[in-house]
């Protein structure tokens, strides 16, 4: 199988494979090797000019327009939408709806429901008419798609903040749960850490069912305006959904008769729980969704918006924003610079770059000074465990993560630093931090450990995409080759993460993604990390691995993969080609000694022959996610370094496996 492109609506179907055609005659190993080199140079150029001044790179984080719909809300719910905010959001808006009149939530996706929703109010608050063209056809995929009632729950809070939506018909999470201890089923610690930071103040937002004025009726998108939500039965009371259905039902008789005092104290608990966790530049956890309701919450609690800490929350919301040079404006869900920069440095090492080069230098200064030494979250389920992990974005102290850590830790290896005492007490706080954070299966999440409680995904509120942070092949892979690169690969803890790697290989030998699409992302992941910690290139679950990748590569010699691959198995390591995808499948073959195969000779020959001019590769496709299908990245950096990593360990013979 491989895949072709459906013109009509840009979404990507599977199709039967037909044989590729031989490779060109003419096309030498040597020529080869020199148009690689060539485009390694080029790549390599682009990469060193798109670094910041102080040392770091960031791409461009691309989501979809909930984002943007939920930033006007926002500030239509606090009064503090202008016009020119709104037009640069609709500008942009506009410009995502598909010709169908709908939104999708990756490109080349079908239209999503409460996508569409959110983007039709927002353009409704930007002035577009409902009998405009484009809005009729978006409100007529609503209506045939069940309405608002049949929209996610996040959507319907929005809705219900302006009278659109009954906070009745809302599931009910009360802020008595910030009482919980800690070992107590659904205490705010069974969530992960991204759901934990948008509950606990959205606890207090459906404590108070705050109503602003409608600025507009929205019948238009409703199966029966006047019967909106009709009654569902509810599920088989034996079933786990019928259990917590019920259990909603009580919590909202609950509300009647909650004691004043109590909740009020609980309402105030989750203020102070959301203060202490600001950032100092007064964003919460480093992403956009948590800091929306944290401002809500306490802007109800009574914090004004010239309060400190509102208003550098609200600073800090305005830095999400990316101004285009047409004028439309779009919100990055959340930034990647600590991620960008060491997998920008560790490319650059592969791909020649000298490790003494003042641009990996500074780099590593960069990297260094962003290293978490204070205790966060993470310290409810290892109090003992000193800190020593990085984060994803600028400022996120609180939550560092185990998948940036490991990756920082190779990213540094490869500098010639001038002070190399400084990186070696970094390193070993980041080793030991990491070492610690393992779950006791034998891998790791990427935020906790052991943070695999079954019950949170089950709440009715819980309807928006993953809630919980259990381990992932993914993260694990690049623990488990940071310790071998650190002379642990035969430690009990690395060899625990082997096996759990091991035992974890699907059927057909691919590894699952958990945060790249998909089984290509986990097996390029995979493979290098059971290489690095001593596995040969003839161990069976290698070879299961670089068969499956064979079977997968399309026609035009690269690897591609649709996100619908989490949800259909004819998706599996099917879609359309591009640049990061076919990196990581040359990664995982280059490690498994396939260098002069013919799929790493076509998947090379792919990323050179695709090159753009100025070094660098198109790729509107989205290839990262924040949650498996239903919250999608399209990391604009990864179409260069992962690229420039592949093409340098084939040019230089470089990474684990090497020879």
């Amino acid at each position: 199988m491989t895949a072709t492109t459906d013109g009509s609506t840009g979404a990507v179907t599977p199709r039967a494979a037909t044989a590729s055609a031989p490779l060109d005659p003419a096309a030498t190993h040597e020529t080869a090797q020199g148009a690689a080199e060539r485009a390694t140079r080029r790549a390599v150029d682009y990469l060193l000019s798109r670094q910041d001044g102080e040392g770091w790179w960031k791409g461009d984080l691309a989501t979809n327009v909930t984002m943007d719909a939920e930033d006007l809300l926002l500030r239509q719910f606090l009064g503090i939408r202008d016009e020119r905010t709104t037009q640069a959001a609709a500008l942009f808006i506009r410009g995502e709806q598909r010709e169908d009149g709908t939104w999708a939530t990756f490109y080349g996706g079908p239209g999503e429901l409460s996508a569409t929703i959110e983007a039709y109010v927002a353009l409704r608050l930007a002035g577009d008419r409902p009998d405009q063209p484009h809005m009729a056809k978006a409100a007529s995929f609503v209506r045939d798609h069940g309405g608002i009632a049949r929209a996610r729950v996040f959507t319907r809070i929005w809705l219900a903040l302006f009278g659109w939506w009954k906070w009745d018909d809302l599931p009910e999470m009360p802020p008595e749960l910030m009482f919980f201890p800690k070992w107590f089923p659904l205490n705010i610690y069974d969530f992960g850490c991204w759901a934990r930071q948008t509950i606990v103040p959205l606890t207090v937002v459906c404590a108070k069912r705050p109503v602003r004025p409608a600025p507009f009726a929205l019948d238009e998108l409703h199966t029966d305006p006047d019967n909106p939500n009709p009654a569902k039965p509810l599920s088989p009371v034996a079933s786990w959904d019928g259990v917590f259905e019920r259990l909603d039902k009580m919590l909202h008789g609950y509300r009647r008769i909650a004691p004043r005092r109590v909740r009020e104290s609980a309402m105030h608990a989750a203020a102070s729980w959301i203060i202490e966790r600001q950032e100092n530049d007064g964003c919460w956890g480093g992403i956009q969704p948590p800091a929306v309701y944290s401002v809500m919450a306490l802007y109800l609690l009574g914090y004004d918006l010239d309060h400190p800490v509102l208003r550098t929350g609200l600073e800090s919301l305005d830095r999400f924003a990316v101004w285009r040079e047409d004028g439309a404006r779009m919100i990055e869900a959340c930034q990647s610079p600590v991620w960008d920069t060491c997998l920008a440095t560790v490319a650059l090492a592969d791909a020649g770059v000298p490790g003494d080069h003042p641009q990996m230098v500074k780099a590593a200064d960069w990297m260094l000074s962003e290293q978490i030494v204070r205790p966060g979250d993470w310290v409810v389920r290892r109090p003992d465990l000193p800190p020593g992990g990085w984060a994803f974005e600028f400022h996120n102290d609180n939550y560092p993560d185990i998948d940036d850590t490991a990756e920082v830790v190779l990213a540094l290896r490869r500098v010639e630093h001038p002070d190399p005492d400084r990186v070696e007490a970094a390193v070993r706080r980041a080793v030991d931090w990491n070492v610690g954070m393992q779950s006791k299966n034998g891998a790791w999440g990427a935020f906790d450990a052991d943070n695999t409680s079954p019950f949170p995904n089950r709440l009715p509120f819980s309807d928006f995409g993953e809630v919980i942070d259990p381990p992932s092949a993914d993260v694990t892979a690049h623990v488990v080759e940071m310790l071998a690169q650190e002379g642990l690969a035969h430690h009990p803890r690395t060899r625990r993460g082997v096996d759990w790697l091991l035992k974890n290989q699907e059927p057909n030998g691919a590894w699952f993604g958990r945060w790249g699409v998909n089984y290509v992302y986990g097996t390029g992941a995979v493979v290098p990390a059971l290489v690095a910690a001593g596995l040969s290139a003839s161990h069976p679950a290698i070879r299961r691995a670089v068969d499956w990748l064979a079977a997968v590569q399309n026609e035009d010699g690269g690897w591609g993969e649709d996100l619908r691959s989490y949800n259909d198995p004819a998706w599996h390591g099917r879609g359309a080609s591009t640049a990061s995808q076919t990196a990581w499948a040359l990664l995982a073959l280059l490690a498994a000694g396939e260098r002069e195969s013919e799929p790493v000779r076509r998947g090379v020959a792919y990323l050179v022959e695709t090159q753009t001019e100025d070094g660098t590769w198109d790729e509107p496709w989205f290839t990262g996610t924040g949650f498996p299908w239903d919250f999608s990245i399209n990391y604009h950096l990864y179409r260069q370094v992962f690229p420039v990593t592949a093409l340098g360990r084939y040019v230089h013979r470089t990474g684990p496996g090497a020879v």
